[in-house]
């Protein structure tokens, strides 16, 4: 039993976890491709939303900036994955700008400058704190808000599934992505005594549990149908 108290034990535990988090993350990554295949194809965006991409590509960089090691101790799992999270992202965004109408064109590009704007004055403002303790909470406080509102975005869908009772707008790869990534880096968060990792995973940990349930439960009530799931826009 001392063996599996042992620092390294727990280290080790702590980094299986990361990385179990970093897998699962690129799952999540990767669910929206088919989404965006049919926008390239049809060369439109139908009623397909852009908006949760913008928030997501928020929320990884300020996440991947709070794993810097002049930021946070010990978490660079955070800052690899959320960096390829904001790769997948932007290109996401880039290809929803090519194909969208004038009008959410011109409103994505906003956006989209308003993001790295945001994030220019959040970084080079948090490096003229002095103070590392103040520098940790400013930017962790942050980062838990962005990645709170980025799982709670779903919410919506989820009220979709309910009123349509249909799981066309909920696809269950990402659905399943988002619950194995909460938990695997709630638990990262735990080993790691970092509350601002722990405490929005375990956020996202619930409503992904809420997810899959939904999704169960109308999967054997929804139209069996050809098209494939999007995200239905709220603008």
């Amino acid at each position: 039993m001392a063996a599996l108290s042992s620092p390294q034990t727990f280290e080790a535990y702590k980094q299986a976890a990361g990385v179990a988090g970093n897998i699962f993350a690129f799952g999540l990554f990767v669910s929206p491709i088919p989404t965006f295949r049919r926008i390239i194809r049809n060369k439109s965006t139908e009623q397909f939303s852009g908006i949760p991409y913008i928030y997501a590509l928020l929320n990884c960089l300020i996440c991947a900036w709070y794993g810097c090691p002049f930021i946070s101790y010990d978490n660079l799992l955070v800052t690899t994955v959320n960096s390829v999270g904001a790769v997948f992202q932007l290109s996401y965004i880039i290809i929803y700008i090519t194909h969208a109408e004038k009008t959410k064109k011109f409103k994505m590009s906003a956006l989209l400058l308003a993001v790295f704007g945001l994030f220019a004055a959040i970084a080079i403002g948090s490096l003229l704190v002095t103070d590392l303790e103040l520098r940790h909470l400013i930017i962790g406080f942050l980062s838990c808000a962005t990645l709170i509102s980025m799982f709670a975005s779903p919410l919506s869908v989820m009220n979709v599934v309910i009123q349509t009772r249909s799981v066309e707008f909920m696809p269950f790869y990402l659905s399943l992505s988002t619950f194995l990534m909460s938990t695997a880096f709630l638990l990262y968060g735990l080993f790691n005594y970092d509350p601002f990792i722990y405490v929005p995973n375990g956020i996202g940990t619930v409503l992904g549990i809420g997810q899959l349930a939904l999704y169960f439960y109308y999967n054997d009530k929804s139209k069996q149908g050809n098209r494939e799931p999007l995200i239905e826009s709220l603008a």
